[in-house]
Order: C-alpha cells, then structure tokens, then sequence
C-alpha cells in the first residue's frame, strides 16, 4: 500500500537484528564512491529498471530515499552515511536500524516537493513507488534525470503489475519475493557494495524457510486491512500480502481480485466471514482507523464486523504498513503472520 494519501506490532526475529547489526556495521571494506575524482571499478553502472535505462556514473554520495521501503534497505546495506534524506514514512523504523535512521535528516514525513528533495543536492533517487516519482507524486523521472540525477523504483512495483488505472494498480501476475531480492542486489550494486546485497538476501531467504517451516495453514482464510474504516483497503490477490499467504498455504478471502488494495464493503467482509484479520498497525495518520487499536475497536463495536468469527474469537495478527508491502519487511509479515496461525491452532 502506498505510504501517502493512499494506503500502504513491530518486533522483528533476533536473526534480522542480527544480520542487520552485521550490515550496519561492515561501513568501511569496500569501495564507496569516487568523490575523489577517480573512477570506481563496475562504474559506470547501467541497469534496467522500470522500463527505463538509468546509467550511474559512480557510487551514490548524497542520495535521497523517497518511500520508507526503499530507505530501510539502504540502511540494512550499511548505507547511512550516504543518505542525504529520506521521506514517506507509514511506521517507526525497522528493529535494528535505529541508531543507523537517527542520522539521516528526514525531510517529509509524507511525500516531499521536489524543492525539497533538490534542496539536499541529491546524486541519486530511490523509491518504493511507480507513484512516488510520477505526476502527482514528488515529480516525474523526468525531471529528476534531465537535471542529472539518475533515479530507481523498486521493482516490486512495477514487473507484472499494472499501475495505469486508479488507486495502488493491479497485479497481471502475482509478487514474488524474487523482486524483493532484485531491489537489494540492484542497490547493493549501484553503491558499490554488491557483497552486503548477497548477505541480505541469503538472510531473509533463510528467514522465509524457517518461518514457512511445518506450517499447513490450508484449513485457514485471511483478510488483510492496511487502512481506513470507512471505505476499508484490504489486499487482494497478489501483492505482498499474496506472498505470506501463499508460503503458509492459506486462503485469502479477497484472493479473486488482482487489485492490490481494493476498496470493499464490511458487508462483502462479513458475508466471506475470514478465520484470521491481519490488521495493519500504522503510525501515521492520513485515513481513519490507521492504527491497530482503533481498528480494533471498530471491528467490536460496529454491528456489521462484530459478529464475525475472528472478531468474537479475537484472531489478529498485527503487522506494521511496511510488513504489508512488498518490502524487505514483507518477511517480517510472514514471520508474526505464521506465529499467529500457530497460536491460534490453524497452522496445521
């Protein structure tokens, strides 16, 4: 779900604190950049990216991360002091990057002006979002790049998903945790530290078999609620919440529309009555009912939701936005998604 106008507990596994802890902290063995005029080994870097070619003449020095997603890989990579900005934030910072967030000048809470993402100087732009770096959002690629900044957008968003129509796009074909892992390497490449992409991947790739590990949650159906009451977002299909579904086997109610998040009624929820709500628990407050607590307390007092199994039974799992998304964190999502199944006895 997007992190602005439109929709996008925290505690992640010792593992990723761990392996993070690692990235964090590996700042000074390799190659950083040429901000000493002389040319670095791979560069210049060109790649493929969204349908677009972006050519980076030497490791980034002074990059601005335009989406929370995108930010929290960087950081993963060891690259804060690299980070001249970050903005779009749905949620706190990711369990062990706190100390690496503290020193990286958040610009905008929500989506930037592109004034303000000049203003920093930027030698590259990164995003979560087609959106982001689209009319409407901070300002076109275009712009960007004709004043020489060259910019990316997570992959995530943009192989085998639609964003031509309204709302946060459709998946022609379903996510995969695979884009997920292009991001980090294609990163990891364009600031010259290629070996720490390698470590974060095999870190969440380990992270993923042991959450999916001896779970059957066949016999279980989810629906997932990243945002508002009124005209609830809940995913469909495909996204990143298709991919916590899938690796544990379950059903998602929503799973016959490819929207990424749909607009659907509570009385279209209450009818398809979903063994299990994974409910988004979201700092920010752009929708009504972003946190957990309040949606919640809607769930068990308005009288369409109150009834339903879950809601009598109390079977929610929360997850941060951005375990929602298709993010590194989408990991954590499947970790606290296959932990509740076990709590609950749905896990097979």
């Amino acid at each position: 779900m997007l992190s602005t106008a439109t929709p996008a507990p925290i505690r992640t596994a010792a593992l990723l604190a761990a392996g993070l802890l690692l990235l964090t902290a590996c700042g000074g063995g390799e190659s950083t950049g040429a901000a000493d005029g002389k040319k670095t080994e791979g560069f210049p870097l060109t790649i493929e990216n969204c349908g677009r070619t972006v050519t980076v003449k030497a490791p980034p020095q002074r990059a601005v991360s335009v989406d929370q997603g995108s930010t929290e890989i960087l950081l993963s990579l060891g690259l804060a002091d690299r980070l001249a900005g970050t903005a779009t934030w749905s949620d706190p910072v990711m369990k062990g990057l706190e100390k690496a967030n503290v020193g990286v000048e958040r610009i905008s809470e929500n989506r930037p002006s592109s004034e303000k993402v000049l203003d920093k100087e930027p030698d590259f732009l990164s995003a979560s979002f087609t959106s982001t770096l689209a009319k409407g959002g901070v300002a076109p690629r275009e712009q960007f790049e004709k004043l020489g900044v060259p910019t990316y957008i997570s992959p995530a968003d943009c192989v085998g998903k639609d964003n031509s129509g309204s709302g946060d796009g459709a998946r022609t074909a379903p996510l995969t945790m695979d884009s997920v892992y292009t991001e980090v390497r294609e990163l990891s490449q364009v600031f010259g530290v290629p070996e720490r992409g390698d470590a974060l991947v095999k870190n969440l790739q380990d992270r993923v078999a042991k959450a999916a590990e001896g779970v059957d949650a066949s016999k279980a159906s989810l629906l997932y609620w990243f945002s508002d009451s009124k005209a609830p977002y809940l995913a469909g299909c495909c996204g990143a919440p298709g991919v916590i579904t899938k690796e544990l086997g379950a059903k998602n109610v929503f799973d016959d529309t490819h929207d990424e998040w749909p607009q659907i009624s509570w009385e279209t929820v209450a009818d398809r009555n979903p063994d299990v709500l994974v409910i988004g628990d979201l700092s920010r407050t752009t929708q009504t009912a972003e946190s957990a607590e309040k949606k919640i307390e809607f769930l068990e007092s308005n009288p369409v939701t109150k009834t339903m199994d879950a809601v009598k039974n109390r079977r929610y799992v929360l997850l941060s936005g951005q375990a929602m998304n298709p993010t590194i964190r989408t990991v954590e999502g499947l970790e606290r998604v296959a932990a509740g199944l076990r709590d609950f006895g749905l896990a097979g």
